[in-house]
């Protein structure tokens, strides 16, 4: 079986681990990283065995895929013309900045019959997955995703930075629209929104609140999801997820069973296996677009507030 040829375009922080990830899969070919600061990019490459790149053009004929890891801002650009040269992709969320480039990239891709997948990498956290047999239509879920700022995300606010790694997950549970969105935000030591609330109330009553953070100390990754008879806690961070469960008059709580594995690797090994088969990706561009266009309206009630 031939390998696939990978490149990763933006090798900071997040985009060296992808290229670290990719250069041990068995059945991967990393050919090669790109930045816009070449220094950069050759220390990557050396690190990693492969070829470094300061114009992702290089990478065009030379890959079957690519990890597109570039500021948000410039997703859309960069996604485009991997798609326009027959290029699978998987673009780091948010998908892009705007509803209207994440339509075009969606219209390309399904045109082109590739792949185009987005790195909401909480679909593959183990615990997330061991929680699916336990659901059971939601009545209320609560969310939590709280941390210190880097000053490598500059530009977007929190909301598209953190808080929509929840509302992909929360759409993926509740599977409907929200009819309701109430938000609340802030700015504290950035341009954008630093400190968000949002509550969604959805076609069948559940409520989604969810909060998110980028100037808080500990880091808080965590979840409780509650319905009739029963509720489950997961804290992303251990992978642990708790079962508490009515029986009779008591409540009994059990440790799910959980075998934590490594979420990137799941995802890349996932978009690799989507690219060999054609098979449609746990999160595509579709899903994408639904979490950045509830994402995005919530951005759209904060703003107005924003001092």
């Amino acid at each position: 079986m031939e390998k696939v040829r990978v490149g990763v375009v933006g090798v900071g922080h997040l985009g060296s681990i992808h290229a670290k990830v990719y250069s041990k899969l068995d059945n991967v070919k990393l050919v090669g990283v790109c930045d816009c600061n070449l220094e950069r990019a050759i220390e990557v490459g050396k690190r990693f065995k492969t070829a470094s790149y300061s114009d992702y053009e290089e990478l065009f004929g030379k890959v079957d895929a690519a990890s597109i890891v570039v500021p948000t801002s410039l997703h859309y650009n960069v996604a485009k013309d991997f798609l326009r040269h027959d290029i699978h992709v998987l673009i780091e969320k948010p998908v892009t900045k705007t509803l209207s480039e994440a339509d075009e990239l969606i219209e390309i891709a399904e045109k082109n019959k590739l792949i185009m997948q987005v790195g909401h990498i909480e679909r593959f956290n183990s615990a997330v997955l061991a929680l699916e047999p336990y659901i059971n239509k939601p009545k209320f879920i609560e969310c939590q995703r709280l941390g210190p700022f880097h000053a490598r995300v500059k530009d977007v606010g929190v909301v598209l930075d953190l808080m929509i790694h929840d509302i992909d997950i929360v759409l993926g549970l509740i599977q409907q629209d929200a009819v309701s969105i109430e938000a609340v935000g802030l700015s504290t030591i950035s341009d954008y929104e630093d400190v968000a609330n949002v509550r969604l109330t959805f076609q069948d009553g559940t409520i989604a609140d969810i909060t998110a953070s980028r100037v808080t100390k500990d880091v808080v990754r965590k979840m409780r999801i509650f319905q009739e008879e029963s509720y489950l806690s997961l804290d992303y961070v251990t992978q642990e997820a708790m079962l508490f469960e009515k029986t009779g008059e008591k409540i009994a709580q059990k440790k799910i069973k959980i075998r934590k594995k490594d979420p990137l690797k799941k995802e890349l090994k996932s978009f690799i296996n989507c690219v060999r088969t054609g098979k449609r990706p746990v999160v595509s561009g579709v899903e994408g677009r639904r979490a950045l266009a509830v994402a995005l309206e919530i951005v759209k009630k904060i703003t107005p507030a924003k001092q």
